[in-house]
């Protein structure tokens, strides 16, 4: 057997060559890693801890993670929650064991450890109690859901931000003068517009900028130039970081909400086509749209859930991108409504009240009586038809149960239609006040 075919070097992408040997190599998060921030103080002083790192994809979670086992003089175990199960924690744990009996540190680095059950995380506990290993999780959603409440107790959560494009810029420029993991034995030739489309393109992520660059280089003519034309045609497919079902994908739902409830069109135009970018399904947008109608503007402009059921309607029958035009039509409109949410807290407040409070008889008067025997129990008893009252409207007469006769649940905002609403209500309200019929005593009308 050829003894050449095992001493052929691994092949490493160019992402993975260059990852960083030490601290100040690494690029981005200054935020925790500047001189003088707690972390970087407890690396330095040989100290690590228990942590969990929050970030998108490709800003250094694991590279971090291995630089602190590097730094601390730690064994670095890494584990998959994707690929991983008790079988694998297990190994790493007995492992650890072996290492601390031995005297040396472990650091436990679990990769996605969201995906792992609430059972799974707990088999952590009492090995980052007694200080079998050091635990380093890394995850792409929000741990304060994904993550169990006593796991989080033990570790310090730090909070990893996409890196900005001259950073990323930097980044590329290194991997192309490095003679030795990285590009700089092709002596490549890169103009600046090149670096700025790629840069643009990766979305904060280091590893896919330079997995972009790596691409690129394999394909330059023999002038060995990278142009903005060759870094279009590898790009020219490539979408948008948007991590459906997570947390990018509800950070932008919300900031669509949040815009058209602060009555910015730009900004709700904004969001809906970053997410239309992504490759967010219009028709979930369309859903959260009608909701919007209905708990941003509510009966300050009722036209507002008609357009957004039409949008919906035309998304669906005629798909994109003409639904998507539709849809950018109500989201424009809704943000430039009134705004009122009366008709979504009488909501939430009355479902509150029937929640906490007993389950009321209807009063005798509001019953049907269909039958002679309902009728002679006292159903439907001095009922007031309101068509046949002055006004069509039968003053003091009150539609609530006895006991919860005072209660007002809907309350119109002084803002668009529900300004002459609120006029009207107010209205009805004098008549009750003055009339002699007042059922209950009090002041009828809610």
């Amino acid at each position: 057997m050829n003894a050449s075919l095992f001493s052929e070097p691994v092949y490493q992408p160019l992402a993975a060559r260059l990852r960083p040997k030490q601290l100040d190599d690494y690029v981005g998060q200054e935020h925790i890693l500047a001189q003088g921030k707690p972390l970087r103080e407890a690396l330095e002083t040989g100290i690590p801890h228990s942590m969990v790192l929050w970030g998108p994809p490709g800003v250094g979670k694991t590279t971090l993670a291995r630089l602190i086992a590097e730094v601390t003089e730690a064994n670095f175990e890494m584990i998959s929650a994707v690929l991983s199960g008790v079988k694998e924690i297990r190994q790493a744990v007995d492992r650890a064991q072996e290492d601390k009996r031995q005297g040396r540190r472990t650091i436990l680095f679990v990769d996605e450890v969201h995906r792992f059950n609430k059972s799974q995380q707990d088999a952590f506990l009492p090995f980052v109690e007694d200080g079998t290993f050091v635990f380093i999780g890394a995850t792409t959603e929000n741990p304060s859901f994904e993550l169990n409440s006593a796991l989080l107790s033990r570790a310090r959560v730090y909070i990893l931000k996409s890196l900005d494009n001259d950073v990323l810029e930097g980044l590329l420029l290194r991997a192309l003068k490095d003679q030795k993991v990285g590009l700089g034995a092709l002596n490549l030739a890169v103009d600046s517009e090149a670096l700025s489309i790629i840069a643009h393109a990766s979305d904060g992520d280091a590893r896919r900028a330079l997995n972009i660059l790596e691409i690129t280089a394999d394909l330059v003519s023999d002038d060995g130039k990278i142009t903005a034309d060759l870094v279009q045609e590898v790009i020219q497919n490539d979408t948008r970081r948007f991590d459906k079902g997570g947390d990018i994908f509800y950070e932008q739902i919300s900031a669509l909400h949040k815009s058209v409830r602060g009555s910015s069109p730009d900004g709700a135009l904004y969001w809906f086509c970053r997410m239309i970018d992504g490759g967010c399904d219009p028709l979930y947008i369309a859903r959260r749209v009608v909701r919007m109608a209905s708990e941003e503007i509510g009966n300050a402009d009722p036209r507002a859930l008609t357009l957004a059921l039409s949008a919906w309607e035309t998304q669906q029958r005629l798909g994109s991108p003409e639904g998507e035009l539709a849809l950018a039509q109500a989201i424009t409109y809704l943000a430039a409504a009134p705004k009122s949410n009366a008709v979504y807290t009488a909501f939430n407040k009355t479902m509150k009240l029937v929640k906490e409070s007993q389950s009321h008889e209807v009063p005798v008067h509001l019953r049907n009586a269909p039958t002679k025997l309902m009728k002679n129990v006292g159903y439907g008893a001095e009922y007031r038809y309101a068509h046949d009252e002055n006004e069509a409207y039968a003053a003091g007469e009150s539609y609530l149960p006895e006991e919860l006769s005072d209660q007002v649940l809907y309350e119109p905002v002084p803002r668009g239609l529900e300004i002459k609403i609120k006029d009207k209500l107010s209205y009805l309200k004098s008549l009750d006040q003055k009339s002699n019929h007042k059922r209950y005593g009090n002041q009828g009308n809610g």
